[in-house]
Protein backbone atom coordinates (compact mmCIF):
# COMPACT_ATOMS: atom_id res chain seq x y z
CA UNK A 1 0.00 0.00 0.00
CA UNK A 2 1.29 3.61 -1.03
CA UNK A 3 1.81 5.95 2.43
CA UNK A 4 3.09 9.27 2.45
CA UNK A 5 4.12 11.09 5.26
CA UNK A 6 4.26 14.67 5.42
CA UNK A 7 4.57 17.89 8.00
CA UNK A 8 2.92 21.23 6.44
CA UNK A 9 4.08 24.89 7.76
CA UNK A 10 3.41 28.32 6.91
CA UNK A 11 6.31 30.16 5.47
CA UNK A 12 7.46 33.07 7.44
CA UNK A 13 9.18 35.24 4.64
CA UNK A 14 10.69 35.34 0.94
CA UNK A 15 14.13 34.46 1.62
CA UNK A 16 13.39 31.32 0.23
CA UNK A 17 12.51 32.57 -3.30
CA UNK A 18 16.49 33.04 -4.37
CA UNK A 19 17.24 28.82 -4.00
CA UNK A 20 13.57 27.59 -5.78
CA UNK A 21 12.68 27.03 -9.29
CA UNK A 22 9.09 27.05 -9.72
CA UNK A 23 6.63 24.46 -11.75
CA UNK A 24 3.09 25.99 -12.23
CA UNK A 25 0.10 23.42 -11.52
CA UNK A 26 -3.34 22.61 -11.55
CA UNK A 27 -5.23 21.05 -10.01
CA UNK A 28 -8.56 19.68 -9.38
CA UNK A 29 -10.69 17.15 -7.18
CA UNK A 30 -13.66 14.35 -8.56
CA UNK A 31 -14.04 14.11 -4.68
CA UNK A 32 -12.94 15.63 -0.88
CA UNK A 33 -14.62 13.63 1.15
CA UNK A 34 -13.15 13.20 4.50
CA UNK A 35 -11.65 9.45 3.89
CA UNK A 36 -10.73 9.90 0.46
CA UNK A 37 -9.85 12.37 -2.15
CA UNK A 38 -9.57 12.37 -6.13
CA UNK A 39 -7.37 14.61 -7.58
CA UNK A 40 -6.34 15.29 -10.80
CA UNK A 41 -3.23 17.70 -11.25
CA UNK A 42 -1.22 19.13 -14.59
CA UNK A 43 2.19 20.30 -14.41
CA UNK A 44 3.62 21.50 -17.64
CA UNK A 45 3.71 18.21 -19.79
CA UNK A 46 3.10 16.14 -17.03
CA UNK A 47 -0.08 14.69 -15.44
CA UNK A 48 -1.29 12.41 -12.57
CA UNK A 49 -4.25 11.42 -10.63
CA UNK A 50 -3.89 10.72 -7.47
CA UNK A 51 -6.33 9.11 -4.39
CA UNK A 52 -5.60 9.87 -0.78
CA UNK A 53 -6.82 8.34 2.40
CA UNK A 54 -7.45 10.31 6.07
CA UNK A 55 -4.95 11.54 7.53
CA UNK A 56 -3.77 9.34 10.58
CA UNK A 57 -1.23 11.31 12.36
CA UNK A 58 0.87 12.31 9.61
CA UNK A 59 0.37 9.71 7.65
CA UNK A 60 -1.99 8.74 5.09
CA UNK A 61 -2.54 6.17 2.10
CA UNK A 62 -1.42 7.87 -0.96
CA UNK A 63 -1.86 5.93 -4.91
CA UNK A 64 -0.77 7.91 -7.85
CA UNK A 65 -0.48 7.18 -11.63
CA UNK A 66 0.51 9.02 -14.26
CA UNK A 67 -2.20 9.77 -17.16
CA UNK A 68 -2.07 11.63 -20.29
CA UNK A 69 -2.18 15.40 -20.22
CA UNK A 70 -4.81 15.68 -22.65
CA UNK A 71 -7.12 13.54 -20.65
CA UNK A 72 -6.19 15.56 -17.15
CA UNK A 73 -6.66 18.67 -19.06
CA UNK A 74 -10.50 17.46 -19.99
CA UNK A 75 -11.02 15.82 -16.55
CA UNK A 76 -10.08 19.30 -14.94
CA UNK A 77 -12.14 21.46 -17.70
CA UNK A 78 -15.54 18.88 -17.36
CA UNK A 79 -15.60 17.05 -14.06
CA UNK A 80 -13.76 18.58 -11.26
CA UNK A 81 -15.01 20.75 -8.82
CA UNK A 82 -14.86 24.54 -8.55
CA UNK A 83 -12.75 26.18 -7.44
CA UNK A 84 -9.58 24.39 -8.88
CA UNK A 85 -5.95 24.72 -6.91
CA UNK A 86 -3.52 27.27 -9.23
CA UNK A 87 -0.15 27.21 -7.51
CA UNK A 88 3.57 27.22 -8.36
CA UNK A 89 5.79 24.64 -6.60
CA UNK A 90 9.47 25.21 -5.71
CA UNK A 91 11.38 22.25 -4.13
CA UNK A 92 14.29 23.40 -1.41
CA UNK A 93 17.05 21.36 -0.44
CA UNK A 94 17.35 22.03 3.16
CA UNK A 95 19.47 19.83 6.20
CA UNK A 96 19.00 16.74 3.69
CA UNK A 97 15.33 17.15 2.66
CA UNK A 98 13.13 18.25 -0.12
CA UNK A 99 11.06 21.13 0.67
CA UNK A 100 7.95 22.05 -1.16
CA UNK A 101 6.79 25.35 -0.87
CA UNK A 102 3.58 25.90 -2.38
CA UNK A 103 2.90 29.79 -3.54
CA UNK A 104 -1.20 29.97 -4.43
CA UNK A 105 -3.03 32.03 -6.80
CA UNK A 106 -6.66 32.26 -8.03
CA UNK A 107 -8.80 32.15 -4.75
CA UNK A 108 -6.58 31.14 -2.57
CA UNK A 109 -4.07 33.77 -3.61
CA UNK A 110 -1.87 34.92 -0.40
CA UNK A 111 -0.98 31.93 0.94
CA UNK A 112 2.13 29.79 0.51
CA UNK A 113 2.82 26.79 2.59
CA UNK A 114 5.96 24.49 2.60
CA UNK A 115 5.70 20.42 2.97
CA UNK A 116 8.23 18.46 4.02
CA UNK A 117 7.95 14.56 3.09
CA UNK A 118 9.18 12.25 5.88
CA UNK A 119 10.48 8.59 5.70
CA UNK A 120 8.80 8.12 9.39
CA UNK A 121 6.33 9.96 11.54
CA UNK A 122 9.24 10.23 14.38
CA UNK A 123 11.85 11.47 11.41
CA UNK A 124 13.86 14.74 12.55
CA UNK A 125 12.70 17.68 11.10
CA UNK A 126 14.74 20.55 10.99
CA UNK A 127 12.96 23.77 9.63
CA UNK A 128 14.56 26.41 7.18
CA UNK A 129 14.57 29.88 8.64
CA UNK A 130 11.81 31.16 6.47
CA UNK A 131 9.96 27.70 8.05
CA UNK A 132 7.32 29.23 10.53
CA UNK A 133 4.09 27.29 12.34
CA UNK A 134 2.97 23.96 11.94
CA UNK A 135 -0.14 23.45 10.22
CA UNK A 136 -0.17 19.45 8.99
CA UNK A 137 -3.15 18.95 11.95
CA UNK A 138 -5.39 22.13 10.76
CA UNK A 139 -7.48 20.52 7.60
CA UNK A 140 -8.39 24.26 6.63
CA UNK A 141 -4.79 24.46 4.76
CA UNK A 142 -4.94 20.96 2.79
CA UNK A 143 -5.51 21.34 -1.08
CA UNK A 144 -8.97 19.41 -1.31
CA UNK A 145 -10.17 22.01 1.55
CA UNK A 146 -9.17 24.95 0.20
CA UNK A 147 -11.60 24.33 -2.65
CA UNK A 148 -14.46 24.00 -0.17
CA UNK A 149 -12.99 26.72 1.50
CA UNK A 150 -10.74 29.09 -0.20
CA UNK A 151 -8.03 31.04 1.28
CA UNK A 152 -9.57 34.98 0.09
CA UNK A 153 -12.80 33.48 2.35
CA UNK A 154 -11.28 33.45 5.44
CA UNK A 155 -11.70 36.44 7.92
CA UNK A 156 -8.38 37.55 9.88
CA UNK A 157 -10.17 35.51 13.10
CA UNK A 158 -9.81 32.38 11.04
CA UNK A 159 -5.86 33.23 10.55
CA UNK A 160 -3.51 31.34 12.15
CA UNK A 161 -1.02 33.36 14.54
Amino acid sequence: MGREIERKFLVNDDSWRAAAQGTAMRQGYLCTEPDRTVRVRLAGDQAWMTVKGRNVGFTRAEFEWSIPPADALELLETLCLRPQIEKVRYRIEHAGRIWEVDEFSGENAGLVVAEVELPSEDASVVKPPWVGQEVTGDARYGNSSLVARPFNTWSDASLPG
